[in-house]
């Protein structure tokens, strides 16, 4: 499936598909537990590192045949031969979403694009997206003064990386909702965003540096949002995703 195809199957899910509900549990048990508890109207699930490397492809498979979507973030980072090869497996797994930092460079996400452009997936489903993770959202800018090779911004840094990764195959990004105004304006509507870091109005931040409201990274040019525990530690998951859903339908 062509890039533009893809995003515009993507971006005619309904509010309720655009929430994509962080699983991160440490087994699979507790995982598809907390699928069952949030219902067929919480469809899009992210596995992680946590849960991948706890229960393997079987989870992703478990969770599918509960109708559920995965957006798969593992974050590939790592020569060209292997990302490409990871995205390629990915695909067979029919996971709607894969990560990969911008980090790794051209090659390797030039190669991870091609990859998914030839790769097979079951039933026929479309290929999976392929996203850039640009800075992890629990990064500030003391933590890129620290890790960085030279005197670079956050938002700097999230630019050049953004750039770099729709010029070579990326279907979009992963960023935080504070770095999407400038984002959207140097590279337009184009790129799919998926923006972590989401907390409702009045939430704890907990590890997150950079976070935004559901409806203020919609309005500010989201097109997905990864939500964790303000809907997995809540009483009730399944209601906490509606009331984050129904803040998207106003």
């Amino acid at each position: 499936m062509e890039r533009q195809e893809l995003l515009a199957a993507l971006r005619a899910a309904p509010p309720r598909e655009r929430i994509i509900t962080a699983l991160d549990t440490g087994d699979q048990e507790s995982a598809l537990a907390l699928a069952a508890r949030l219902g067929p109207d919480a469809p899009m699930v992210k596995v992680g590192l946590e849960l991948f490397s706890a229960a393997g492809p079987a989870v992703v498979a478990a969770l599918q045949a509960r109708g559920q979507r995965v957006f798969l973030d593992l974050k590939y980072n790592d020569i060209p031969n292997t990302v490409a090869s990871a995205a390629r497996i990915a695909a067979r797994l029919g996971v709607a979403m894969v990560t990969m930092h911008a980090g790794c460079g051209r090659a390797a996400m030039t190669a991870a694009a091609e990859a998914l452009a030839t790769a097979e997936t079951p039933d026929g489903r479309p290929r999976p997206a392929l996203l850039a993770v640009t800075v992890l959202t629990s990064l500030g800018q003391d933590d890129l003064d620290e890790t960085g090779p030279g005197p670079d911004s956050v938002l700097d840094r999230v630019q050049r990386l953004a750039r770099l990764a729709w010029q070579n195959g990326c279907d979009g990004l992963v960023c935080s909702a504070a770095d999407l105004p400038s984002l959207r304006a140097a590279l337009g509507p184009e790129p799919l965003a998926v923006t972590p870091g989401i907390r409702p109005a009045g939430a704890e931040t907990q590890d997150q540096k950079r976070v935004a409201t559901p409806a203020g990274a919609m309005r500010d040019g989201a097109d997905f949002l990864v939500v964790g525990r303000p809907i997995t530690r809540a009483q009730d998951p399944a209601r906490a995703h509606a009331e984050i859903v129904a803040q998207l339908e106003v």
